[in-house]
């Protein structure tokens, strides 16, 4: 019997399961309640259920029967006219009540002799369980897999189990597949996260993927974690250009297509300002732009970019905005290389990465995300902009805590500088990879025309 690839539905959750579920498997799909169980157990449903080969649920006492409708047609993907004809619910409840694990066996068999679908689900099979001692319960856990086994039929073991349940719990041996789905506390959000502890007879993309419950079912976002590609691409030889006239000589005439930029700076230093230069130059030279922000709301940002005599209504400059305060990390990405990808943008700004860095489950994870997205935007030749702001306004030591800071092409220094009883702007180019640049310290000053760059400043006391 040759074994196919069971979709779910998401193009996304496909992918981390190597091209899908194996058909014809049973797998575990554990989890807390309210995690989604149910919900992705039905997807899967709808998506591969017709009327030659249906799907049967079998609800036992955990979820009421009625429940299980009544909340499934508040989703998309719930067809209610394949209710029945492609999609057949059936409840355990009272033959385990009177029968045990004995009487439940035997009446699914019946249903399988008397439907003949091509999956089943049995929600919850933990609460199996509760109704035999242990040698009872793995005698007719062996007894229902060699029938499932035997047929051609894709099989999912829904339970309210924890990861640490492996250990005790003899389904998890059983089990050909193993999909659990958890929530996790980072500061004030509440994450989900998607992560597949087994797959029989095929590879799959490890760690934690975060997820989101809607109308659609399950949502998920893929780990964005690229492993490391030294295969060659092409990317033009010309320089593209800052913006700024005097910055693109101390970069040695511009960026280089492709090139990442990180500019960190203290608050109001100039570095959103800095970025704009660099997102509406583009566009007015033909290179679209997605400005991703986290930082101003659209009419105030729309205000900044109009005191320069530009706006985000132009031609060629794409908003992405989304407030930090209920981000996912994971889901903004995909938002933002889905704009790349419908824009056909050669120019991103990211706004800022302090913002992207609070709202990342932790130091890893974000590292790998940036590595990641600066790789991909690479490859595609698509140059980034990113900004990160420093909590120093004077003597800046560091630049990024967690080293982030040699992901980048190109570092731009933005700092002040004291001078008797005023403070002067400063800016200073750190790195340019593969490159020359110019490291003077340079003034700057930001008029009605943008950011004028000055001379060098002669006097390094005023520095200190």
């Amino acid at each position: 019997m040759t074994t196919g690839r069971l979709a779910s539905g998401s193009r996304r959750l496909d992918s981390i399961l190597d091209g899908g579920l194996p058909e014809h498997a049973i797998t575990l799909l554990i989890g807390l309640p309210g995690s989604g169980k149910t919900i992705l157990a039905q997807q899967y449903l709808f998506a591969n259920a017709t009327p030659e080969r249906p799907a049967l649920y079998l609800s036992t006492v955990s979820e009421p029967f009625e429940k299980i409708i009544r909340y499934g047609q508040t989703l998309s993907f719930f067809d209610q006219a394949a209710v029945g004809r492609s999609v057949v619910y059936e409840d355990l409840g009272a033959v385990l009540d009177q029968g045990g694990l004995a009487a439940t066996l035997e009446r699914i068999t019946s249903l399988l002799k008397e439907r003949q679908p091509g999956l089943l689900v049995i929600d919850s099979f933990k609460a199996l369980s509760a109704y035999a001692n242990g040698l009872e319960q793995r005698a007719f856990l062996h007894e229902l897999a060699g029938r499932l086994s035997a047929l051609p039929l894709s099989s999912f073991w829904v339970g309210e189990y924890a990861e640490q349940d492996a250990a005790v719990a003899p389904e998890f041996a059983v089990a050909d597949a193993i999909i659990s789905l958890s929530t996790t506390r980072v500061s004030e959000r509440e994450l989900r996260f998607l992560r597949v502890l087994k797959l029989r007879g095929s590879g799959f993309r490890g760690g934690e993927h975060a997820y989101r419950i809607g109308v659609d079912g399950l949502e998920i976002f893929p780990r964005l974690a690229d492993e490391a590609d030294v295969t060659g691409y092409m990317l033009d030889g010309v320089r593209v250009s800052s913006g700024i006239a005097a910055l693109d000589e101390m970069l040695a005439d511009g960026y280089w297509p492709g090139a990442s930029t990180l500019c960190v700076g203290p608050s109001g230093s100039g570095k959103t300002l800095m970025a704009l230069h660099f997102i509406f130059n583009g566009a007015r030279q033909g290179e679209r732009g997605v400005l991703a922000t986290l930082q101003e709301h659209p009419a105030q940002l729309e205000r900044i970019a109009a005191g320069f005599g530009w706006s985000l209504g132009e031609d060629g400059v794409e908003l992405l905005y989304r407030s930090p305060v209920d981000i996912y990390v994971d889901e903004w990405v995909y938002e933002l290389l889905d704009a790349v990808e419908r824009t056909r943008a050669r120019r991103v700004l990211i706004d800022s990465l302090s913002d992207l860095q609070l709202a990342a489950p932790d130091p890893t994870r974000f590292r790998e995300f940036i590595y990641s997205l600066v790789q991909r935007f690479s490859r595609q030749g698509v140059s980034v902009f990113m900004t990160s702001e420093l909590p120093d306004l004077f003597q800046i030591n560091r630049l990024f805590d967690d080293g982030i800071s040699h992901f980048a092409d190109n570092v731009v220094l933005l700092q002040y500088v004291r001078e008797r009883s005023s403070i002067r702007r400063a800016l200073t180019v750190l790195k340019t990879r593969a490159s020359h640049n110019n490291p003077e310290i340079r003034e700057f000053r930001i008029t009605p025309d943008g950011i004028v760059l000055g001379e060098p400043f002669a006097d390094t006391a005023a520095l200190v």
